[in-house]
């Protein structure tokens, strides 16, 4: 599923985690960023792009436990990714993150920011819990503990 660019949503457009797989998976300039924190990677869980040879960033936009911004998050992807056109797309836990990632990276001059609105963990069910409705795991993307 693909939302493209509105108004309010300045970046290419939202996609699911499902496309974000199957986009990264064909193209070869795709690149996989995930802003969530170290202890969410540690804790939850990370995607893993060895199938089709690649590998993840892992970049947090902002720093737990008080959620500190990241203040050299765009000049980090900047200089890990220096070519404006590379498609990127990001993913948090459920899109909030990844969608101000990628608000930012479009201000910088990327053409190519998508925002994973599922996440990795995508939306909680009628009980709470999260990686069953929707996102990465819920998906069964590829991913590592």
């Amino acid at each position: 599923m693909t939302h493209a660019r509105t108004a309010l949503q300045p970046y290419a457009a939202d996609v699911s985690a499902t496309v974000a797989w199957e986009k990264i998976s064909t193209e070869k300039k795709a690149q996989l960023i995930d802003v969530r924190t170290e202890s969410e990677w540690r804790s939850v869980g990370m995607p893993d792009l060895s199938s089709v040879g690649k590998k993840p960033i892992f970049l947090s936009l902002f720093f737990a436990p008080d959620m500190t911004e990241n203040v050299a998050f765009a000049d980090e992807i900047m200089q890990a990714v220096p070519d404006r056109d590379t498609p990127l797309y990001f993913m948090c836990r459920s899109g909030g993150r990844s969608a101000q990632a990628a608000t930012l990276m479009t201000q910088r001059g990327y053409t190519q920011c998508y925002n994973i609105f599922d996440g990795f963990e995508g939306e909680p069910d009628a009980r709470g819990h999260l990686c069953t409705v929707n996102g990465w795991r819920a998906q069964q993307l590829p991913w590592r503990q």
